[in-house]
């Protein structure tokens, strides 16, 4: 899919919070070969890789315009390198597999996650922070409005649901997996955005990326769709944005 590093960033600040917290469930011990899902642009892999010294850090993107970006801003070192690749296929055998805000793009979670843990070295760690926000309102706008006659036509039928679990899923999918140290839970981040315009802003660079890119020159007339329903559905100014992640850790045993 055709990513905007821009755009995605617009509420960067926002996006990153989640990340500290998935940070603070990493077991940080040295000399560990790691594995970022989902890298984006690098800034966030960088301060992974500072938290884990004398480690060696792969991050891996499907999205070349995210790595163009983060080779641009030189985050490559001797200990870190971005690489192009599909997390689902994921090769290797890893100390650490961390995924922030990545691993809801590949399917079929109750396969993926034994595939995933079945990569861990003996004592390795899987810790993975996904949005969990797909049954809010602004979802079931988009989502609605392409199911409308010409988007349904333009798209041909397509829709993306998420293929995100429960937290009651991710528990038991690890607990068959034989894992240990099993922390599954879901945080709700409140953002206060400026209106309904900037939700629609925040989902454009995220969950109607793979709308877009069938969409053609009618992006812009799906956007304005868009917006003038979430105008009628969240009025105020500012908005109270709740966005909802999971948040998951296990070890593979020694």
């Amino acid at each position: 899919m055709p990513w905007n590093p821009d755009l995605y960033h617009k509420f960067q600040t926002q996006r990153a919070a989640p990340f500290y917290d998935l940070l603070a469930l990493v077991d940080a011990r040295p000399h560990l070969k790691v594995i970022d899902l989902g890298c984006g642009t690098g800034e966030l892999t960088r301060q992974l890789a500072d938290k884990l010294p004398h480690s060696h850090v792969t991050g891996l993107d499907s999205s070349q315009e995210m790595l163009d970006a983060a080779r641009a801003a030189s985050f490559s070192t001797a200990n870190l390198i971005f690489t192009q690749g599909d997390q689902a296929t994921l090769t290797g055998a890893w100390d650490l597999i961390f995924s922030n805000a990545a691993l809801h793009w590949s399917e079929n979670h109750a396969e993926l996650i034994p595939y995933l843990f079945n990569k861990l070295n003996p004592g390795g760690q899987v810790a993975v922070q996904i949005p969990s926000n797909h049954n809010h309102i602004s979802h079931q706008i988009y989502r609605e409005t392409a199911n409308e006659d010409m988007f349904k036509f333009i798209l041909q039928g397509f829709q993306r649901y998420a293929p995100v679990l429960s937290i009651d899923d991710y528990a038991r999918i690890f607990f068959n997996c034989g894992a240990e140290n099993i922390i599954v839970f879901e945080k709700i981040y409140p953002h206060i955005l400026e209106n309904s315009d900037a939700v629609v802003d925040w989902i454009s660079g995220t969950a109607l990326v793979p709308y877009f890119e069938r969409l053609g020159k009618y992006k812009d007339e799906f956007i304005k769709a868009i917006r003038e329903k979430m105008r009628a559905a969240m009025p105020d100014s500012p908005v109270f944005y709740p966005f909802r992640r999971m948040l998951f850790s296990a070890k593979k045993p020694n």
